[in-house]
This record gives C-alpha cells, sequence and structure tokens, in this order.
C-alpha cells in the first residue's frame, strides 16, 4: 500500500456492527474512515450525536469520526463521490438492502457488505478470506454483468458458521460427509446489550430466524467453485444445525460433530489445525490474525468470556476434540461474532481486495 490511505464511508453506521467498523478502523494502516451514513432519522447529525446513549462498544467512540456529520445512506450519488469504497452495514430489508448495494456498485464504488441480502447471488464472492479467496476471480463477470469498470459488490458470510467452518477447512481433504452443529450465540449478534435486551439475562432462546437455514447453506458456497462466470456451491458436506440464542454479550460458540470418508486420526487434526494459514497469514494483510486457529488442550476451554477476543477478535480457537460414538470426531469452537462474525471479517476480505487489485484509490 502507499502512504496515502484509501477513503472509506461506512453505510449503517450507527448500528451495532457498524461501529464495530468505526472502531475497527480508527487506526487502520490502509484505511481512514472519511463518512459514515445511515438511515433519514440519523442523517445532518455529528456522529458522536447519533450514538449517544447507544454506543455499544467498551472502546471509546473514536475522536476523529466523532465530528462527521451523517449522511443519508439513500444519497448514492453523493457518497460515491466521496470516497473510495463502502462497507455496508444497514439495517433494511432484504430486497432493499440489494438494491442500495448494487446502486453503489454500479456508480463505481466497491461493497464490502456484512448483510446477507447478496449472499446468494451467483457471482458475488462470500468470503472468509483464508479460506475461498480464489472467489474474488468471480468479480470480473460480475462487474461484466453491472457495467462498471471498478464498481463491484462482496460479501462476508453469517456469523453463525464463522466459528466452525474454519475449523473443518483444513480437514477437506479427508472428504467431510456429514456435519451435525449447535451454536450458542451471543446476543451482539442481535444488535443487542443487556441494557437493551434485560428479558435474555438468565434466559436461552431455541430459535434464532433464518441462523439455521444460514448456517447451513452458506458453507456450500464457500467451499463451492467459480466456473463460467459464478460460484456453483459445493454438494458435501450435508450440515444440520441448531442456533440458539445465549445470555453472552459476544462470543459465538459452536458444538461439532463430524464424518469423513476417510477418518483422521486424532494427530492429523490437531496438526492441520496448527499449520493451517491462509493467504491474509501469508500476506501480512494487517488484520490477519496469526494463528488463526489455536486449539487448547484445557478441558475446560475455548470459554467465550476468556477467549472470543483471541487474534484482536479475528481468531478461531478450538477445543475437546474426542471420539464420538455416532460421529467420527466432535469438538467446540467459538469466534468473536461481531468482529470475525462480521465487522473484522468484512474488513479482513476489504484488505484482501485491495491486496489483490480489486480496491484501489479513485
Amino acid at each position: 500500500m502507499s502512504q496515502k490511505k484509501l477513503k472509506v464511508g461506512v453505510l449503517g453506521a450507527t448500528g451495532m456492527v457498524g461501529q464495530r467498523f468505526v472502531a475497527l478502523l480508527e487506526h487502520h494502516p490502509w484505511y481512514e474512515v472519511t463518512l459514515v451514513a445511515a438511515s433519514a432519522n440519523s442523517a445532518g447529525q455529528k456522529y458522536a450525536d447519533a450514538v449517544k446513549g447507544r454506543w455499544a462498544l467498551r472502546s471509546a467512540l473514536p475522536a476523529a469520526t466523532a465530528g462527521l456529520t451523517v449522511k443519508n445512506a439513500s444519497d448514492v450519488a453523493a457518497i460515491a463521490g466521496e470516497v473510495d469504497f463502502v462497507f455496508c452495514a444497514v439495517d433494511m430489508p432484504k430486497d432493499e438492502t440489494a438494491r442500495l448495494e448494487e446502486d453503489y456498485a454500479k456508480h463505481e464504488t466497491p461493497v464490502v457488505s456484512n448483510n446477507s441480502a447478496h449472499r446468494g447471488t451467483a457471482d458475488v464472492p462470500m468470503m472468509v478470506p483464508e479460506l475461498n479467496p480464489e472467489h474474488a476471480a468471480v468479480i470480473e463477470a460480475q462487474r461484466r454483468r453491472l457495467g462498471t469498470s471498478r464498481g463491484f459488490i462482496a460479501v462476508k458470510p453469517n456469523c453463525s458458521l464463522q466459528s466452525y467452518v474454519p475449523a473443518i477447512h483444513p480437514l477437506m481433504k479427508f472428504g467431510p460427509k456429514r456435519i451435525a452443529v449447535a451454536t450458542y450465540q451471543a446476543i451482539s449478534g442481535a444488535g443487542k446489550t443487556f441494557e437493551s435486551w434485560p428479558e435474555m439475562v438468565d434466559n436461552l432462546i431455541p430459535f434464532i430466524k433464518g441462523e439455521e437455514e444460514k448456517s447451513e447453506k452458506e458453507p456450500m458456497k464457500i467451499w463451492g467453485r467459480v466456473e463460467g462466470g459464478k460460484i456453483v456451491a459445493a454438494q458435501d458436506p450435508v450440515i444440520t444445525a441448531q442456533c440458539i440464542r445465549v445470555p453472552a454479550s459476544d462470543g459465538h460458540m459452536a458444538a461439532v460433530f463430524v464424518s469423513f470418508e476417510r477418518k483422521p486420526s486424532k494427530d492429523d487434526v490437531l496438526e492441520l489445525w496448527r499449520s493451517f494459514s491462509g493467504k491474509p497469514q501469508k500476506l501480512g494483510l494487517p488484520s490477519a490474525p496469526k494463528p488463526f486457529l489455536q486449539y487448547f488442550e484445557d478441558e475446560s476451554r475455548p470459554q467465550t468470556r476468556l477467549d472470543r477476543d483471541a487474534g484482536n477478535g479475528m481468531a478461531v480457537t478450538i477445543g475437546r476434540l474426542r471420539p464420538d460414538a455416532i460421529f467420527d470426531w466432535r469438538f467446540v469452537c467459538l469466534s468473536h461474532n461481531t468482529v470475525r462474525g462480521a465487522a473484522g471479517g468484512a474488513v479482513l476480505t476489504a484488505e484482501l481486495l485491495t491486496a489483490d487489485g480489486y480496491i484501489q484509490a479513485k
């Protein structure tokens, strides 16, 4: 990267994930938040005023962003003219989000989105940068469809799968066939804190709308292949998921059960986890954790409160690998849902796309 930072806009900047984007980018070596945008209700206010009483993070509101005037995220042409690319975390109906993101792309502004609207779009890469960086190649086909030279959309997958899919990925050569997973998901995944959702104290809710479908289907796109200008989803493994809301502030844990075509030994599994390193680590991208996967021998780990911030919230922690009476192996894993699972994962995706030349200064 040159010394001149890219100008970044954050759409949906007043929400919890938008706030996380603002916080993560405060001292970023490549990017500078020069514009924040939200709904018409917040537009025209200083950012500090727009999030007053709503700032949900433990870290302080970044001073450089506090004084920015919030723009209306729907004012695409004006915003596109002021930034090099945008992160999107708007809270809008899916069809409206899809149109908004395409509108930015057609205004020649790359969009790296936390939203689900385009996860099913065949020529939109849905990336965990360590796992499927080759999917960025589909961007050229997307640009042809949109009629753009630099604008495009890239998305990150749902937070529910971002602890267990990275743990299974290094084991793909053994042919995982069946996966059962139960996720235990923090309340920040719903954009809530205990102050705003007191009903979650001392409580679990065994249903999170849309999460199980996403957790079962989105890995198939991640493990798919680029062919004929689109991403063709994988057919295996078959995944069944249950997603449960639990009274933790941050951190999604998963209990995972896996059967393989060829059962790996315990030593095989542990060595593949220990040695796995993706393209972000090889390139030394600013947000890439080292190591990406961390295994605990202590049977009481990983723990949500102790381990969600591993690798500055970008690492995946794993524990309790043991044989299973029905499947081949079982284990637990943990990721930070608003960092790796949301804003941080999108920032790392943008870094990879910048390093590969897809995102550049205007």
